[in-house]
């Protein structure tokens, strides 16, 4: 049975009626304050950009000039705030919070977290697997901040028949798992973050070995994307029992391997810096003026771009293990799907003095393959863990390369999949109230793709 074609639960139609009575509310709200405060309104976002343009310029600026434009960046928030007034401030807040509120609903209703249930088909690409034979789950202690003690993951996981390895400091991860399933180990999962991740899923691929991943990093990036709950590392274990399997793509830049992206540029420069996990806004005010300021002229990051344009220089260029969604409102900053095939491109670079730049200052694009060339060893952000890599960098995708094992609970039967827009949403949610499937045959024969796990 096509998962699609269920009829929605009970919570799904109730946090869907939520996410279109908060979008209504928030439409008449803004629109109240177009008719009563239009001029007042004109003015303040007007201040508000002033503000954010002087408190740009204030962080790639020293001295003189970062004074200045901070105090103007403070009168420029100040004025915005004067003149909206209270009653506008309050309008104002009630549209934001509205929104959001609409938009977080709308995901509960039809995002990638609600659980498929027992009696649920599998979406297409995953398929039911029993229990794993000889487990071995890898512990690293020191990431985010002690996470793998703080939940006693090792006890849990021994309660589950989990052979555990707890990482040392100067332990070679890599290596551990070669051995571990060259041991016989027939599922191999890391508990940390993703940097961790990486290296196992990597070793797992090439033994054709299923993985799993447990969050249990800072941030834990590839667990969001998976669908998993990146608050319990616990519920992750149930991976290693009878659970779902599917493949998806690996990232690969020259001979590693990412899950999620790979930075070159700005951030990669700062992460590269000692003092940054210590103290990540002291160390990024503190570069970023020689970095991307005004008397600089871009990263030595030569490319093609989407219309097969050459460029010589950026200030930021990321590679992602599959494209992001940015502005959809199920799929705000993730990647709706893990096993497209492609790359997810995306340049930065930005410079008054360089006019036809600016023309391509954000650039966003999809490739099976990227080339980075380069007259120096260039600075990279690999899945947060700083790296440097010699010219030219050749980015691929490793289709469907991985095996990964979820509990099955931790999959959405309509987890995004290419995500909706804003109307695609509303009419979906429409749907979902009225007791019916969110996507219609209808709406994939308009471009529209059902949701499905990514």
């Amino acid at each position: 049975m096509d998962p699609s074609a269920q009829k929605p639960s009970l919570i799904s139609r109730i946090y869907a009626l939520a996410a279109l009575t908060a979008l209504v509310l928030a439409v008449a709200t803004l629109a109240y304050l177009l008719v009563n405060q239009i001029l007042v309104l004109i003015g303040a976002i007007a201040a508000l950009l002033v503000a954010v343009f002087a408190a740009w310029t204030a962080l790639i600026n020293r001295g003189v000039r970062r004074a200045v434009s901070l105090g103007v960046a403070v009168l420029a928030l100040a004025g915005s705030v004067l003149l909206l007034g209270a009653k506008g401030f309050v309008g104002v807040g009630i549209v934001v919070s509205l929104t959001v509120a609409s938009a977080l609903a709308a995901r509960a209703a039809i995002g990638r977290h609600r659980p498929l249930g027992l009696g649920e088909a599998l979406p297409p690409g995953m398929v039911a697997v029993g229990r794993a034979d000889r487990p071995v789950l890898l512990l690293n202690p020191l990431s985010g901040g002690g996470t793998v003690e703080h939940t006693d993951l090792q006890a849990q996981a021994r309660k589950r028949g989990i052979r555990t390895v707890v990482l040392g400091e100067r332990d070679n991860l890599r290596g551990i798992a070669e051995r571990e399933i060259t041991a016989g180990a027939s599922a191999i999962g890391v508990a940390g973050g993703d940097g961790s991740q990486a290296l196992v899923a990597d070793v797992a691929r090439r033994h054709n070995v299923a993985f799993v991943c447990v969050p249990a990093g800072t941030f834990n990036h590839f667990a969001l994307d998976l669908g998993l709950d990146r608050q319990d590392p616990v519920a992750a274990l149930d991976a290693f029992g009878p659970a779902v399997e599917r493949r998806i793509d690996l990232g690969i830049v020259n001979d590693r391997v990412f899950v999620n992206n790979a930075s070159m540029g700005a951030y990669a420069t700062i992460v590269q810096s000692e003092d940054y996990r210590a103290m990540k806004f002291a160390t990024t005010a503190g570069m970023l003026p020689d970095l991307i300021g005004a008397d600089t002229t871009g990263f030595d990051l030569h490319f093609v771009g989407p219309q097969d344009e050459a460029f010589s220089a950026a200030d930021v260029v990321l590679v992602a293990n599959n494209p992001y969604a940015v502005v959809t409102p199920v799929g705000l900053g993730t990647r709706p799907s893990l096993d497209t095939g492609e790359l997810g491109l995306f340049a930065l670079r930005a410079r008054a003095q360089d006019p036809p730049v600016v023309r391509h200052a954000v650039l966003t694009w999809s490739a099976a393959e990227f080339r980075v060339d380069s007259s120096a060893t260039v600075a990279v952000g690999l899945d947060g863990e700083a790296i440097q890599l010699e010219p030219p960098l050749v980015f691929r995708t490793l289709h469907r390369a991985l095996r990964v094992r979820q509990a099955r609970h931790s999959v959405a039967p309509v987890a995004l999949g290419h995500a909706p827009g804003v109307r695609q949403t509303a009419v979906a949610l429409l749907r979902l109230v009225v007791g019916r499937p969110a996507w219609s045959s209808a709406a994939r024969a308009a471009g529209v793709t059902p949701p499905r796990p990514s």
